[in-house]
């Protein structure tokens, strides 16, 4: 029986655990007591998975899934619908947003190595949400029917011609022998329906992989070593209302500038809405320039870097399955760059503006200097993963203390 005073929450807990449940994961749950900025873009990803999920609700009152009314429909909610060009900037800003929070959150992972073991499962749970975002991000593209989105389809789902039977397979996603309202209608259905169920389960997953080994921090350190009397972390604290409070000052700061992009640069000069998408589209007539959306500018620079088409499609899926073996190939005795090699500490900061340099060649034009450079920074992506496993054998790391350094 439930040991709660308030009598309808007595009656609920004996029915269904919701007081444990909190208790468990919010009001009983000890996190470290020395995060920092880093820590925020965990619930910033969520917090934008939220804004998605209800302006996405509201769009679809408003959208038609055809190749004739898509176009149309999209202007309509623009023009015509009470507030609809919010709700629209909303998404297609949040879109960007969502990717920024969930980079920044792997960034962070890989900083403070908190995918080592015992983390591998949040881990490998955190790259398929990532995978899922993709798949949702590409089919959400699609759906303005606008130019980029036609011929961005096109460019994309031809890469899967390379492929054993790649013109069945192909045809299987398209739908149709082209790119036509068959592919819109199925994406359309993936995109709002299915991929999204499949995000909201996999990060109630990694939640839940995540707070049955405890949260890492800045040091590496395992707080469950040191407990008082009554089996607390002597370096933790509750996580509500600790950092329900301290995120949302996060929060807040990170929906300025969201509201500040939003209300100010929605298309971020083409950048987050290219001016090619308000043409309808248009199979007869080739943009001047094809690029993905920036969120995929990375792993499009990677495929462009290699000359051979199927080498190319290698590389590129070579470059997103590195990252789930990450846990295995990083072999340190320590988990945070903290306490690394100085090699080790200098190649992560490579690393991380490697990536962002990697992202901005995806969305350029492929000059033949930029193809340099980009096969460059694909030498450097996949060497950092490479490294990995050899760092340990010549590389003196720091002592990590007992305890949490820093903190509340």
């Amino acid at each position: 029986m439930s040991q709660n005073t308030n009598k309808i929450m007595a009656w609920i807990d004996d029915r269904l655990p919701v007081t444990q449940t909190y208790e468990k994961h919010m009001s009983k749950y000890y996190a470290p007591k020395n995060f920092n900025f880093w820590y925020f873009f965990g619930v910033l990803s969520m917090l934008m998975l939220v804004n998605q999920i209800l302006t996405g609700i509201w769009l679809t009152m408003q959208f038609t899934p055809s190749a004739e009314a898509a176009f149309a429909s999209v202007e309509y909610i623009m023009r015509d619908v009470e507030w609809g060009w919010l709700i629209r900037y909303m998404h297609s800003t949040g879109a960007t947003f969502f990717f920024v929070a969930v980079y920044l959150h792997m960034m962070r992972a890989i900083l403070y190595g908190s995918y080592q073991k015992p983390r591998e499962l949040i881990w490998i749970f955190g790259m398929l949400i990532y995978l899922a975002l993709m798949a949702e991000a590409f089919m959400g593209y699609v759906l303005p029917w606008g130019q980029m989105s036609y011929w961005g389809a096109q460019v994309i789902i031809s890469l899967f011609s390379v492929m054993p039977y790649g013109d069945l397979l192909t045809e299987w996603i398209r739908g149709d022998f082209l790119i036509s309202g068959a592919t819109l209608n199925r994406f359309f259905a993936l995109h709002v329906v299915a991929v999204p169920l499949v995000i909201v389960a996999l990060v109630v997953m990694h939640l839940l992989a995540l707070h049955e080994v405890g949260s890492n921090n800045p040091d590496g350190v395992d707080i469950k070593k040191h407990k008082d009397e009554n089996g607390k972390p002597l370096d933790g604290i509750p996580f509500h209302p600790y950092y329900t409070v301290h995120d949302l000052v996060g929060i807040v700061v990170f929906l300025m500038v969201f509201c500040t992009v939003l209300f100010f640069f929605p298309e971020g000069n083409g950048f987050m809405l290219e001016y090619a998408n308000f043409e309808p589209a248009n199979g007869l007539k080739t943009p001047e320039h094809i690029a993905p959306v920036w969120y995929f500018g990375a792993f499009y620079a990677i495929l462009r870097a290699v000359p051979d088409k199927l080498l190319g499609v290698i590389a590129m899926g070579a470059a997103i399955a590195v990252l789930f073996v990450l846990p295995w190939l990083d072999r340190s005795p320590v988990r945070s760059w903290r306490y690394k090699g100085i090699v080790s500490r200098i190649y992560i900061v490579i690393f991380g503006f490697n990536f962002a340099l990697l992202t901005w060649l995806g969305t350029q034009p492929a000059t033949e200097l930029l193809t340099l450079i980009a096969q460059i920074a694909s030498v450097i992506y996949f060497g950092y993963f490479a490294f990995l496993p050899l760092a340990p054998k010549f590389e003196k790391t720091k002592p990590v203390p007992e305890r949490v350094t820093g903190g509340h």
